[in-house]
């Protein structure tokens, strides 16, 4: 069966074009500073502190382009840092999700609801669901081989849409945790 890329998807932000305003002042806009594998997503040249009780990270990426709402995405590592509490959740989910604050170049904002850990999960078109005999919101498992530290990871979510493309995203805890330095290949397993 073909092989899965398995990319590390660092800590990183989406906003609302609201919020990218009032971060970065009236008529902001995301560039590009280069393209993600997902088409026509990509990290832009925008940077932004993000402000937990314990901790801050700067200069965390925005990835573009703007959404309908705002969203943080860390690693539990992360989260333990800053001195909050971030749900598991498929990204998108940020209902009932607690909030974080964001400083730009321009201004603040604090975020209501949004922060997450984003739950491990494989972007993929109809036909690619199709040959792997998998539907969207299937659970699986994916073993990634590493020269030193090959993993399963189970509980990995299946999201199909064809303006995807087939790749799997997980934090860099679970990066970490198989030892992979960089993307990876990993080979998808049905559960029963």
């Amino acid at each position: 069966m073909r092989k899965i890329l398995v990319e590390t998807s660092a800590r990183h932000i989406h906003v609302s074009q609201a919020d990218l305003e009032v971060l970065c002042g009236k008529g902001a806009q995301l560039e590009s500073r280069a393209p993600l594998s997902q088409p026509g997503q990509f990290v832009s040249t925008t940077r932004l502190t993000i402000v937990g009780p314990r901790g801050s990270m700067e200069r965390v990426s925005i990835l573009g382009p703007c959404r309908k709402a705002s969203q943080v995405e860390i690693s539990l590592t992360d989260a333990r840092a800053l001195g909050v509490t971030a749900p598991i959740k498929e990204s998108g989910d940020i209902k009932g999700t607690p909030g974080i604050k964001l400083v730009g170049s321009f201004g603040e904002l604090e975020l209501t609801e949004g922060l997450i850990v984003a739950k491990r999960h494989i972007h993929m078109t109809t036909k690619d669901a199709a040959e792997f005999n998998v539907k969207n919101g299937e659970v699986v498992a994916v073993k990634i081989n590493t020269p030193d530290r090959s993993i399963v990871l189970a509980d990995t979510v299946i999201r199909v849409r064809d303006d995807f493309a087939l790749a799997m995203h997980i934090d860099t805890d679970e990066a970490n945790a198989a030892g992979l330095n960089g993307n990876g290949e990993g080979e998808l397993i049905k559960l029963v």
